[in-house]
This record gives structure tokens, sequence and C-alpha cells, in this order.
């Protein structure tokens, strides 16, 4: 985790945290700083991506994953060191949630069964007092359009800024660039970008840093590219012939 010491403060560049879990969701909101920031300033931002730990699953695969992707391009040389926050969630969740147990639900699950409680008051909270202290103004997240669950509404993002700015004393903006995008635009969007989606991970239950290619985040991933009418160029254990099956 980088510290208050390794960042400067000097200079009016663009201060930037991105939330970042290594999923391709995030990849392209990543990209798509990188590249906005570049059009409109004429000095490099600094973009800082965050990957936050709460205890799932998952999550061993996810850091792999993000630790590669920011080595590759358009990543390298353009963003800081990813820094790594811890914001435990297993002595909050019950010991049998399916995002501890890895029981993660099956490739037909509606989208209400993945709601992770808190998920985004909890990284906010976090990555919000890590901004205040080492200078960053600015958080980006990225919710997409139909997100159905509450913590991601533009009236909570809004809420959230401005208890944020009142309880740590910090001027924080918050975004969600990518609110009225779908997944296949979002896809399209990194295609132009050259997003290397062959070193993102969206499963929750990957097998050896593979998708599993039978959990709904591998479902929503296949069918979208399907709909893109490309390739998924990453890793699964088992890939269904029939992404809107998932046989």
């Amino acid at each position: 985790m980088q510290l208050m010491e390794d960042i400067p403060e000097t200079g009016s560049q663009p201060r930037i945290a991105v939330l970042c879990s290594g999923g391709l969701d995030s990849a392209v909101l990543l990209a798509s700083e990188i590249s906005h920031v570049s059009a409109t300033h004429n000095e490099r931002a600094f973009i800082q991506p965050i990957y936050v730990s709460s205890g799932f699953v998952w999550e061993s695969s996810e850091r792999k994953c993000t630790r590669e992707m920011l080595k590759a391009a358009p990543f390298v040389g353009e963003v800081q060191p990813v820094a790594e926050l811890e914001c435990p969630i297993t002595d909050t969740y019950p010991k049998a949630h399916w995002a501890l147990t890895g029981d993660a639900p099956a490739y037909n699950t509606d989208d209400q069964e993945v709601y992770l409680i808190g998920r985004n008051i909890l990284l906010l909270a976090k990555v919000s007092a890590y901004c205040a202290i080492n200078h960053l103004e600015h958080i980006v997240v990225g919710p997409l359009a139909g997100n159905p669950f509450p913590d991601a509404t533009p009236e909570f993002f809004s809420a959230m800024e401005r208890a944020l700015q009142q309880g740590l004393g910090h001027t924080l903006k918050i975004t969600a660039p990518f609110r009225s995008l779908t997944k296949e635009e979002v896809i399209e969007r990194g295609l132009n970008l050259s997003v290397p989606f062959e070193l993102t991970l969206s499963c929750m239950n990957p097998v050896d840093d593979k998708h599993c290619g039978r959990c709904s985040k591998c479902r929503e991933r296949l069918q979208a590219f399907s709909r893109t009418r490309s390739d998924d160029p990453a890793a699964y254990a088992f890939r269904p012939n029939n992404p809107n099956t998932g046989k």
C-alpha cells in the first residue's frame, strides 16, 4: 500500500483514484480515465488505481490479474502502482455467505442474487479516507446501466460525496461515468482503447485464476461479448458453447 509520503502533493495535475478490481468494467474505466485526462489536460494526471480486499473468495485471483493487467498497455507508465487496501467483511457477513464460501450464484441466477450488502458504502468509506490522507480529490467508480442495487444510484453517490466531504474536511468528487452504458457498450469502448481483456477477470469462483464459466458473472460477461459479435479472449476453465444457456 502506498503511504502519504510516497505521493507528491505539488502541481496542478488532476489527482484521481479509480476503483479497480481487475475486472472488465474497471479495466475499461481506468483506460477511459487515462484517455479522458490526456484529451482535456495539457499534463498527465496522477491516476491511482485502488484495489480493496474484503475477504471474498475470488480476491487472490483478482489481485494477481490486476497486477498483471497494470503491467500492460494502455496502463503501464500511465498510472501509479496499484494501492491495495483492506476492508474485511468476514466479521459482518454470515460465515455461510456465498461470497465467503465460494458457492457462487449459478449461471442463470438473477442479478438480485449477487447483491453484496453495504459493498459500495464500505468501499467508498475506506477509499475516501485514503484519498484525504494522500491528497486525491476525485474517486471514479464503475457501475453500469441497469445496476439494480441501492448503493449504485446517482442519488447514493451524491449523498455519499456530501457526507464524506463533511466528515473528512476534504474536497472530494465521486463520479460514475459508465452509469448510462451497457456492458456491451463498455466492451466496445474497451476495444477502441486497446484494453487487454485477456488479462481481466470477472468471475465469482475462479479456477486456477481462470474464469469458472459457470457463475452469473461469467454469464454476464460471455453474453455481452456475444452481443458485440466478438470473442472473449480471457481464459476459462469451462467455456459454454452457448452463452445464452451456459451449456
